[in-house]
């Protein structure tokens, strides 16, 4: 088992990687719990919620269903599965537990930031994505239409319980997005996690226990540290979003249909390191093993209709533009990153365009 302390102003937990770990779900759970309602997807249910049933409170607890997928990341979805909650005996002392992927996971903890204004959070990821990622750190919020996230709370969990052992149901193109998610972190912030990647594909692809836990364990060690170090994204935190900018526009472009989370991501990683090289901040040579790296983890489905104008379009109303000035986190090496506000928009747009090539 390998743990990871997240230390921020609401509370500090455990990010725990371990086989089996949802089995033991209710050791993590708050002193005083009342009654459980877990938020997931049927399909995961069934898949996998014979590893978490032990854990919860007989006659205490309910599973919610939601639907799942992007599309369904509205507001009208957290005010369905408030009202379970409100009909089931949800009050102050329940638990929620996010039981599923970085939709899922962003869901729950919002509707537990909200519910009676606030009861606790359990995230338990089971896809690759969200367990490096979407479900360390207390970001939580839905969509509108018109952009990503722009609903939302910053709402720390008790716990996060991280079994790689889910993914072997994974499908293979969610799995690959999780990885670029993975990539992510080691060219923000680790030259060594980059170097496995690239060093260890055949390993990783197949899922081998001793190299994809070691993965797992060093991309949540750095979440952890970056969110404890800057738990609202006031500064340092703003690393995390690198390939974001690009990345949530093209999702909002394509109506959250046509692309995985992961993929939008790897997109915009590739338009944010074309455009760091093109302004002189990231050396020829590191681009290039960015850009590999990327193509290597892939294929991003094709990127037909999506026009670099749209995308720009797109970029003013991200969360993340401030003032009106679009905020890029961009390569300077391979483990560190800058976050460039007020590009010239002409060559924001060259580098959108040679990445739709």
């Amino acid at each position: 088992m390998r743990s990871f302390a997240v230390a921020t102003s609401q509370r500090t937990y455990e990010a725990v990687i371990a086989r089996g770990v949802l089995a033991r779900a209710a050791d993590y759970f708050p002193a005083g719990c009342g009654r459980v309602f877990v938020v997931t997807e049927r399909r995961i249910w069934d898949l996998h919620g014979a590893k978490l049933a032990p854990a919860l409170p007989g006659g205490s607890h309910r599973v919610l269903f939601f639907p799942g997928g992007e599309a369904h990341k509205r507001l009208a979805s957290v005010e369905a599965l408030a009202s379970e909650m409100a009909l089931n005996g949800g009050d102050r002392s329940s638990l929620v537990v996010g039981f599923g992927g970085g939709v899922v996971n962003d869901v729950a903890g919002f509707l537990a930031s909200i519910f009676m204004r606030g009861v606790q959070v359990l995230q338990a990821p089971t896809t690759l994505l969200a367990q490096v990622d979407a479900a360390i750190g207390g970001k939580t919020g839905v969509d509108l239409a018109c952009g990503k996230n722009l609903v939302g709370s910053f709402h720390q969990p008790v716990a996060v319980l991280i079994d790689p052992g889910v993914l072997e149901t994974l499908p293979e193109r969610e799995y690959r997005a999780g990885l670029f998610e993975v990539l992510k972190t080691g060219i923000i912030r680790s030259p060594e996690l980059f170097a496995m990647l690239s060093d260890r594909r055949a390993r990783i692809m197949a899922q081998d226990a001793g190299v994809l836990d070691g993965v797992i364990a060093e991309s949540v060690r750095i979440k952890a540290e970056v969110v404890s170090a800057d738990e609202r994204e006031s500064g340092l935190r703003a690393i995390l979003n690198f390939g974001h900018t690009i990345g949530h526009a093209l999702e909002a472009e394509t109506g959250y249909t046509r692309f995985l989370h992961g993929e939008a991501v790897a997109f915009g990683m590739e338009a944010a390191t074309r455009l760091a090289e093109r302004i002189g901040r990231l050396p020829a040579v590191d681009a290039g093993r960015i850009l590999a790296a990327i193509e290597a983890y892939g294929p991003i489905p094709p990127l037909d209709g999506v026009s670099a104008d749209a995308l720009i379009a797109r970029m003013i109303m991200d969360k993340k533009t401030l003032h009106g000035r679009v905020r890029f986190v961009l390569p300077e090496a391979i483990g560190r990153v800058a976050v460039v506000p007020g590009i010239d928009e002409k060559l924001v747009r060259q580098a959108i365009q040679d990445s739709l090539r």
